[in-house]
């Protein structure tokens, strides 16, 4: 049976998530699970619930917890990666700075300053992941749930020889959606989707053989249907395809929607468009953030069961131990030219075939030109901020800042600049030394 180390495994109720969905699989039942966490008390309740689901399950799986990373990833054949390094401070920080000069954030964890800086503070922990993987476990599978996935993930690519792939729940979440806009069921929806995490688009749409963007550019012209996705529905407007993000994370990519209250306002919908307000999000974390101590506390563990979520892991793991085949969207480098229009260097989110050989990505071809022209505005400062991280590149940063789309259509150059060396130095706690 497969070793299975969780790093990060504070991160309470989605690692009670991965484990019930690896335990749901008869063939991973009765794998070996470690859980890995800084934080003990977060990773014995973690332990605790893992414990029960495979007591009550009565299945063969063990469960193991330490604070110690080498121990956990000795031997282990997949890693699964879900760390927050740096916590409240910086994540407010990167928020509520671009908020003082403009820069109106709904997220701030992936692209725009927010996610530059997260970037920054997560790939020096990642490379040390993935340094001892290199060591302790050479041949294992990163498997990559941290945040900014482009960047976290192709700062791997770049600077390691792990083997790493990024795994999001946007595009099931996204079909998830557009059935319910359509009335169709999810499991009858047929998909092509391609492009980068977090901005990768539905390039077929289909039921049954029919071209449902007809029909979506039809349900778009209800009212309440627009407002459930306000951004997404005017980037299939205007641009021609469905986008893979919720609205409020989509309009921090592009510079259209955030910089003017107007617009926030026109946008702020219901559903997920109801949290176009800047910092919403960060308030919702925070108050999460103090509860989470005890998320798990007062579970009682006899009704806990195992069951099955839409998460990749599971699917992934099971794929690859029985050769069964699966296609899933998954975040890998563009070496493989699965993007033709991307750079090289991309990390891109594209269809892969994952059986008992391994996870192979599909090759797309080119992008629309318009579509590949949007992502790549994100790639350019994705890759700005590896080489800042990977080569300590103090200007890099800079750069990545200043090409942002968001900021870029708010702030001239030398507000970005002195916007900038603040994030820099309210964050000097969390970040790689910069020359």
């Amino acid at each position: 049976m497969p070793r299975i180390a969780f790093v990060g495994a504070g991160s309470m109720v989605f690692a009670k998530t991965l484990v019930g969905d690896l335990l749901s699989f008869p063939e991973l039942a009765d794998s070996e699970i470690v859980l890995m966490d800084v934080d003990e008390h977060r990773l014995e309740q973690t332990a605790r619930v893992a414990r029960a689901m495979v007591d009550n399950g009565d299945v063969g799986a063990t469960i193991e917890a330490t604070t110690d990373r080498r121990e956990a990833l000795e031997g282990a054949d997949y890693v699964l990666n879900m760390i927050n390094v740096g916590g409240t401070e910086p994540f407010e920080n990167e928020i509520r700075i671009p908020e003082k000069y403009g820069v109106e954030q709904a997220i701030g964890d992936t692209l725009g300053p927010g996610g530059i800086f997260r970037g920054l503070r997560t790939i020096p922990t990642m490379l040390g992941i993935a340094a001892d993987m290199e060591e302790l476990c050479p041949d294992a599978l990163l498997l990559n749930y941290t945040n900014p996935m482009a960047i976290c993930c192709g700062a791997i690519h770049e600077a390691t020889d792990v083997e790493t792939v990024g795994l999001c729940h946007s595009v099931p979440h996204t079909a998830e959606a557009i059935a319910d806009y359509l009335g169709v069921a999810q499991e009858e929806l047929d998909y092509w989707v391609a492009g980068i995490n977090h901005m990768a688009w539905f390039l077929t749409l289909e039921h049954d053989g029919e071209d449902l963007y007809p029909r979506l550019r039809e349900a778009m012209a209800d009212d309440e249907i627009y407002e459930r996705d306000t951004v997404r529905f005017e980037m299939l407007k205007h641009f021609g395809a469905f986008v893979t993000e919720s609205s409020h994370h989509m309009s921090e990519y592009v510079p259209y929607f955030r910089t003017d209250p107007d617009t926030i306002e026109a946008m702020t919908g219901t559903d997920y468009a109801g949290r176009m307000e800047t910092a919403t999000y960060l308030e919702g974390w925070k108050e999460r953030s103090d509860d989470r101590d005890g998320a798990l506390a007062d579970v009682d563990t006899e009704d806990i069961g195992i069951e099955r979520s839409e998460e990749y892991a599971s699917r992934m793991i099971h794929s690859l131990e029985t050769d069964t085949t699966r296609r899933l969207n998954l975040n890998v480098s563009n070496r493989t030219d699965a993007i033709s229009n991307l750079p090289d260097d991309a990390c891109v989110e594209v269809p892969c075939l994952v059986d008992g050989t391994g996870v192979h990505p599909c090759s797309v071809g080119d992008l629309p030109t318009e579509l590949a022209a949007l992502d790549r505005t994100n790639v350019n400062v994705q890759q700005l901020a590896i080489q800042g991280a990977v080569e300590n590149d103090r200007n890099a940063v800079h750069r990545a800042v200043k090409l942002d789309p968001l900021t870029a259509a708010e702030l001239s150059l030398g507000e970005i600049h002195e916007m900038t060396e603040e994030l820099l130095e309210a964050n000097a706690a969390y970040l790689p030394e910069l020359d």
